[in-house]
């Protein structure tokens, strides 16, 4: 993150920076982004997703980065987008600076997620990656279910359930899966004594 800050701090400080827009694909508010934005003096742009990449302006050059836990599929969505409407008098630059750890695990999540009829999705309710890869389950099993303690597991989303499957953040503590799946367990038992 600081090698990233430092480029966009370096991008912005080169003699052209008034002629073209640095533009951050990422959540607003989020502490990265924040911290991304502060390199500009606040001036560079943050996009939450296509729609808001249309918004740009094509006839100034444009240098893309990323919030490292963002979708990859949406940010080469975005690159496609600049490059079939950036003007050819203005340059596009962009780094995929998203972690591979999260991009890697999604065609696995995905997998995962569309084998089971119900999903139990651990994360802590604020985690970037975590809501970004509850939202790709949710994507293909809308019977998935965030969740960050056992007590929050609905007894009800059992009924009619014939295979269940947790899953969780790159920050998801082992423990913390092992937990809820124990708990689960038990309560599956309890129902079928």
């Amino acid at each position: 993150m600081l090698r990233l800050q430092k480029r966009i701090k370096q991008e912005y400080q080169e003699k052209d920076a008034e002629e073209k827009q640095i533009v951050i694909y990422g959540q607003n508010g989020h502490a990265e982004v924040l911290g991304l934005v502060g390199q500009t003096t606040g001036k560079a742009i943050v996009i939450e997703k296509l729609e808001e990449a249309k918004e740009l302006d094509f006839s100034k050059s444009i240098r893309l980065y990323s919030q490292t836990t963002k979708s990859l599929d949406e940010f080469w969505e975005i690159v496609d987008y600049i490059k079939d409407h950036i003007s050819p008098s203005a340059t596009f630059e962009y780094y995929d600076t998203i972690c591979r750890q999260v991009a890697n695990r999604m065609p696995n999540l995905r997998t995962f997620a569309a084998s089971h009829d119900l999903i139990f999705f651990v994360s802590g309710k604020k985690s970037s990656n975590g809501k970004m890869l509850f939202s790709e389950c949710l994507k293909v099993n809308p019977n998935s279910h965030l969740i960050d303690n056992a007590e929050e597991i609905d007894d009800s989303l059992f009924h009619g359930i014939s295979s269940i499957g947790v899953c969780g953040a790159t920050s998801t503590p082992k423990w913390l899966m092992e937990q809820i799946y124990t708990e689960i367990k038990a309560r599956l038992d309890k129902k079928i004594i």
